[in-house]
């Protein structure tokens, strides 16, 4: 099964790479390259080799206990009806040849990513060894209940030590709850300014650059989500890309100051922002920042002075540093309860119910 099933990841992770280049690592279903091959309801999928049987997987250590397959390796199947017909081989317990991680613990883990979807089903076909020390492979099956689907076979890598899968060049969490620890961290580390609720039961953190134009799109799905999850907290993180955009990091630093004076002022300047973006130029980009602050209803010269302080750019950075520990590498990007997701590659009413199910997983 080893080989053949990489084989047939190879190539078609390499094209969907290239496809899927500006949703970063985590994709719409949660991986990304390998895990992304089934990516969400109604996604475009692409050309889908058929799943092979199992076939040889490289040998096991002599000292590995192998696990006890039987009960654990059922057809996964997030809906309430069954679908009519079995489309995966039945597991074959010589393939589960590493102790960890258990069958119970991945199928924890994909229901994670895409119990959303209640059309999706999947089947784990092999824990094994690999050559490398305590890192095990794990293969899937996945398919939905739609007549005639085909079976996608993918393949990860997890850590001696549980907490991370390796697919093509992404490294996520991993386990039974794998956005538990980063969700811990936005509750207690994002201090953007904020709408909605003011608990943190639902925790929705945006991570922007003001003179990103993606971000600028991303605002209406933003304003939606603020009108559709009211029991959400919703929170702006500045993530200014210096590199690519030279006045992000004075933006982000007049929008903390205009936060501290009035937090729903934010909001009205960060909009007055993202709607003159285009001159946010060396020639006039001071100006732009300081008009909008005047429609947000405060002092400009206050606000340029506060800017300017080591503290407010301590807190900038500090925001940069945020969106670097917890795995952002490009912006828009949206954390459900400590769940990734691009804000532009995801439709709406596909990202609704992503909230939705978030929500409940964590209530």
């Amino acid at each position: 099964m080893g080989s053949d099933v990489i084989g047939v990841l190879g190539a078609d992770m390499r094209q969907r790479r290239m496809d899927s280049l500006k949703i970063s690592n985590w994709i719409l279903a949660g991986l990304a390259t390998a895990l992304s091959l089934t990516a969400g309801a109604g996604a475009q999928t692409g050309t889908t080799p058929q799943a092979q049987a199992p076939q040889t997987p490289a040998a096991a250590p002599a000292t590995a206990a192998p696990q006890k397959p039987a009960a654990p390796l059922q057809l996964q199947n997030m809906g309430q009806t069954p679908p009519k017909a079995d489309p995966f081989p039945q597991a074959n317990p010589k393939y589960f040849t590493a102790t960890t991680p258990t069958v119970d613990t991945v199928n924890a883990f994909l229901k994670a990513l895409w119990g959303y979807d209640p059309n999706r089903i999947w089947r784990v076909e092999a824990i094994q060894t690999t050559p490398a020390p305590n890192i095990s492979k794990v293969v899937v099956f996945v398919s939905d209940k739609t007549p005639g689907s085909k079976v996608q076979p993918t393949a990860f890598f997890v850590t001696p030590d549980e907490k991370h899968a390796v697919a093509g060049d992404a490294i996520v969490p991993f386990g039974a709850t794998p956005f538990a620890d980063l969700r811990k961290t936005l509750q207690a580390r994002a201090d953007g300014a904020a709408r909605g609720a003011t608990g943190k039961d639902l925790l929705l953190v945006e991570f922007s650059d003001l003179q990103c134009p993606h971000c600028k799109e991303a605002q209406g799905t933003m304003d939606n989500l603020v009108k559709d999850f009211p029991n959400a907290r919703v929170v702006y993180q500045s993530f200014p890309i210096v590199d690519l955009h030279p006045f992000a990091f004075k933006a982000a630093a007049y929008g903390y100051c205009v936060q501290k004076q009035k937090n729903d002022a934010f909001f009205v300047y960060s909009a007055a922002v993202f709607e003159t973006q285009d001159a946010l130029t060396t020639e006039t980009g001071d100006e732009t920042l300081k008009n909008a602050v005047t429609k947000a209803g405060l002092d400009p010269a206050a606000v340029d002075a506060c800017a300017a302080t080591p503290a407010t750019k301590d807190q900038v950075n500090a925001s940069i540093k945020l969106a670097q520990d917890v795995g952002v590498e490009q912006t828009p990007m949206l954390a459900v309860n400590g769940h990734l997701l691009p804000l532009t590659g995801i439709p709406y009413e596909t990202l609704k119910t992503i909230v939705s199910y978030q929500a409940c997983l964590t209530a």
